[in-house]
């Protein structure tokens, strides 16, 4: 099976190279990652600026590229011009910090899955339910398992990628895998105002899930709860019960 490993950290995130060394227990890897942290960008892509990519040399001995562009950037790229032959699988991640509810639409690490899918390549992004400095080591070897139990799957729709969370805590301690629906309801956020030492305000925006109850059916309740959470997406943002009361609209134009 033939790899390609991403992520919206940037390149030298220790989340990547964790995942890079158990994923090659599975398949031929490569990696094309961001040059810098590209986190919260969503499905961005470049059109004002080139792409420029360097070979780099991970911790490890891994060489791969790094782009000076978005994770979708980096997907595109790489099966355009860098991979010899496209992958089987793409795997985003290992992120560090969860990638659930209307989080997923901002999600860099969730877009480079997503663009794989556009593509026609399988996709599964991986995130980490800490914004903590974290061991990736035992979240790597959950990774790896999961990769080789999925990538088997028969029944994966197509367009369709997988968005897996991963809680942090020991393996021993998590409860076990649910199936999940993406988790619809709102971010409670705020901005935090600050003074530099110039004595200029600057704003640094924080957020905070918080939910009366956990419904384990969705993403965040399923993670918040400690379970392993793997939420099938796609692309389509149709919104299709909407489409038959619509037939009945009159729309003039004068």
């Amino acid at each position: 099976m033939k790899i390609l490993v991403t992520n919206d950290d940037g390149i030298f995130a220790p989340g990547l190279s964790a995942l890079y060394r158990e994923l090659r227990h599975v398949g031929e890897v490569a990696v094309v990652a961001p040059d810098t942290e590209q986190s919260a960008v969503g499905h961005a892509i470049s059109l004002s600026h080139p792409l420029r990519v360097k070979e780099v040399l991970l911790p490890g001995g891994v060489r791969g590229w790094s782009v000076t562009g978005t994770p979708a950037d980096c997907v595109k790229i790489a099966l355009a011009e860098l991979l010899n032959g496209p992958p089987d699988l793409v795997v985003s991640g290992i992120n560090l910090g969860p990638n659930v509810g209307i989080n997923v639409l901002y999600s860099g690490t969730v877009s480079a899955a997503t663009e794989a899918v556009i593509l026609g390549i399988r996709g599964i992004a991986f995130s980490l339910d800490t914004y903590r400095q974290a061991d990736f080591s035992g979240p790597a070897r959950l990774a790896r398992r999961l990769v080789a139990a999925l990538a088997g799957w028969p029944a994966w729709p197509p367009k369709v990628c997988l968005n897996v969370n991963l809680p942090a805590r020991p393996e021993a301690d998590i409860l076990g895998i649910r199936i999940t629906r993406q988790d619809t309801g709102r971010l409670v956020e705020h901005f935090e105002r600050r003074v530099d030492p110039r004595e200029r305000v600057y704003y640094w925006l924080a957020e905070i899930n918080e939910r009366q109850e956990l419904d384990l059916n969705t993403d965040y309740g399923a993670l918040q709860a400690g379970y392993i959470s793997i939420t099938p997406i796609s692309f389509d943002l149709t919104h299709y019960p909407s489409l038959v009361p619509l037939e009945g609209l009159e729309l003039k134009l004068r």
